[in-house]
Formats: C-alpha cells, sequence, structure tokens
C-alpha cells in the first residue's frame, strides 16, 4: 500500500513518485555494506529512482511518507556512522544481518572476515539494541565435504559468539534448481559441482531434518544457558510447528509493534492498512476492525514469504559481495558493468 505523490526532483522537474511506509534496503544488494553514502544522500535529496529488472523503466520512490527502513546486509559496518540521520528524522530501522561461516568454502569470498563481522554484530546491537537485530544464517547449504553436521557446527560457533546480541534466528535452505543463475555460478565458481551434480548443493528431506533437529538441539543448550532465541525459516514450505519454529516475515508487522510501540502512527498503519486520518471524528479503531498479516501482504514476492508490503529500492546485478549462490546476481561480469569495480 503505496500512496502517490508529486514530487520535485533536483533538476526541478515534477514527476509522480510512490511514497511507500516501509522501505526495503535491499534483497537485491549490499546498500549498507557498498552505498551508505548514496543512500544517506537519497535520504537528503527525499527521493530515490529505481529501475524494474523486467523493463529498466524508472520509477520515483519517496521517502516523504516513510516510517521504517528495513536494511538487509552481510556487513552494515559502514551505515552505522550514518544511523544517528535517520533517528533525527523520526525515521525507524531494523537489521536483517547475514552471518555465515563459509569462509573455508569460498562461497562468500568478498565478505569481510568472519571475527570482523561477528564484532560488528556485536557493535551493532549495542547501538541499535538487540531486537533490532536479527541474525540469518542464510542459506543452508552442503556440498561433498560440506555436511549437516559440519553446517550445524558452524551455526554453533557463530552464535557462541552472539549470545545475547539478537533474539532470533532465520534459516533457509538453499534454491539451486529454481535458479539457473544460480547454478551456473556454483559451476563456474567453484570446482565442487559440475553440470550433473549441481543441484546436490540443496539438502534432501533426511538432511533437512537433520539440521532442524540440530537446530532445535542447540536452541535447547542456548536456553539453558540463558538466550532464549527464537527460530525462524524464510521462504520455505515446511511446516515445522512441531519444532516451535514459526515462518518468518522478515519485513514484519508484528514485529515492529513490539519494537515501535511508541510510533502510534505507525502502529495504526500496521492494524488497519492505512494512516490515521488526523482530524477524523470517526477512527477506524472505533470499529475494532483490525487487519490480518495476509492483508498486507507483499504480492509482488514469493506466494510462500510472508513479508509485509514493502519498496525495496535495490537494483540486481550490483552487489560487490559476488556469493555464488546469490539470486541477484547474473554473473561477475555484469556485477563489473554496474558498479565498475
Amino acid at each position: 500500500m503505496s500512496d502517490k505523490i508529486k514530487i520535485t526532483t533536483e533538476a526541478g522537474g515534477k514527476v509522480e513518485a510512490h511514497a511507500p511506509i516501509i522501505v526495503s534496503a535491499s534483497r537485491s544488494t549490499d546498500i549498507p555494506a557498498f552505498y551508505a553514502q548514496w543512500f544517506i544522500n537519497r535520504l537528503k535529496a527525499g527521493y530515490v529512482v529505481w529501475y524494474s529488472p523486467f523493463n529498466q523503466q524508472p520509477m520515483y520512490v519517496s521517502f516523504q511518507k516513510t516510517k521504517v527502513v528495513v536494511f538487509w546486509s552481510k556487513n552494515p559496518k559502514p551505515l552505522i556512522p550514518y544511523l544517528k540521520e535517520l533517528d533525527d528524522r523520526g525515521i525507524h530501522y531494523y537489521f536483517q544481518f547475514t552471518l555465515n561461516d563459509y569462509e573455508k568454502e569460498g562461497f562468500e569470498s568478498k565478505v569481510p572476515p568472519l571475527n570482523e563481522r561477528i564484532e560488528t554484530f556485536k557493535a551493532l546491537s549495542v547501538r541499535i539494541g538487540k531486537e533490532k537485530l536479527i541474525w540469518r544464517f542464510d542459506p543452508l547449504i552442503i556440498t561433498p565435504q560440506l555436511l549437516p553436521r559440519d553446517l550445524l557446527k558452524k551455526v554453533w560457533k557463530v552464535g557462541n559468539q552472539l549470545k545475547g546480541y539478537t533474539e532470533k534466528l532465520v534459516f533457509s535452505f538453499v534454491d539451486v534448481n529454481a535458479y539457473r543463475k544460480v547454478q551456473n555460478n556454483l559451476v563456474r565458481e567453484t570446482s565442487l559441482y559440475t553440470r550433473e551434480n549441481v543441484g546436490t548443493a540443496e539438502l534432501n528431506d533426511e538432511q533437512i531434518t537433520e539440521v532442524i533437529k540440530g537446530l532445535v538441539k542447540i536452541r535447547e543448550r542456548w536456553q539453558s544457558e540463558g538466550w532464549n532465541l527464537s527460530l525462524a525459516t524464510c521462504a520455505e514450505q515446511i511446516d515445522l510447528k512441531q519444532y516451535d519454529i514459526e515462518h518468518n516475515r522478515c519485513i514484519d508487522g508484528e514485529w515492529m509493534k513490539r519494537i515501535f510501540p511508541e510510533d502510534k502512527d505507525l502502529v495504526y498503519y500496521l492494524n488497519f492498512g492505512k494512516m490515521p486520518e488526523k482530524n477524523s471524528l470517526f477512527p477506524a479503531e472505533a470499529n475494532h476492525i483490525s487487519l490480518c498479516p495476509e492483508k498486507l501482504k507483499d504480492k509482488g514476492q514469493r506466494k510462500i514469504c510472508g513479508c509485509l508490503i514493502s519498496k525495496d529500492i535495490g537494483m540486481y546485478n550490483t552487489c560487490p559481495h559476488l556469493c555464488i549462490y546469490c539470486y541477484a546476481n547474473t554473473s561477475k561480469e555484469a556485477v563489473k558493468k554496474n558498479t565498475s569495480l
């Protein structure tokens, strides 16, 4: 649900722009890691120009009505010095911080060293609060040498250093067969897979069960040590309620209501799907009608995605992390063309 307004561009022209309440920055590229200064410059300008990946048509996106920015990153360190700019503008934010350990496998060869990323996670948690920082170990991927038990050891190792710095761990299982570009990257950029066996990067049902049960045991251990960490899956069809593992909403209205309860206008929007009418004599809450999350579901995402509607301002083929399992990059060459790295 995004209103359309008229804005004045930096060139002085009048254009129509979308004015979303929630901005995603971004599923398509790591804005905090590589485009922090750009993001703040565009925030100060009041708008960003986004180009459709399907037809390359421009769309103007205004920050005029933005209440929340959801950041996605593997290295948000460059953005931390700029967070005060959002604070001063009264714009809320929280982070989806993907913190994997694939150093040995080389799946994420361009991200900072693991220890450095862990320190960034801790520093950011102290700066903004653990409830605004969600840990993602995502995706879970295997090789002939990296088995489910090895993945669990990696989660255990990283998690032991994040105790008390977050409240939620979100995970998903790699999708290879659904994305030709992922298959191409796995075959081209590693010696672990061939065109014939690239599908084995995905976990089978038995392996998924092994990982799930292992994560539950790890959670129980952490809970016994006083860390009440919840588990959730991202865009996975499998029902894990029996393990007390929920389907995550990465852009989550209920989560926002919990961590930003003082913003009554935002809470109203999350309850009723529109901003309050300040001068109305008959406010909607008088009817006690609230929307279920499905009513605000982002229909632009996959069917099994539970995210609330937002506007993503990132672009494909612009993330220099070059993670080999990433669906948002077609190739190294495509990224270099767009980023001149």
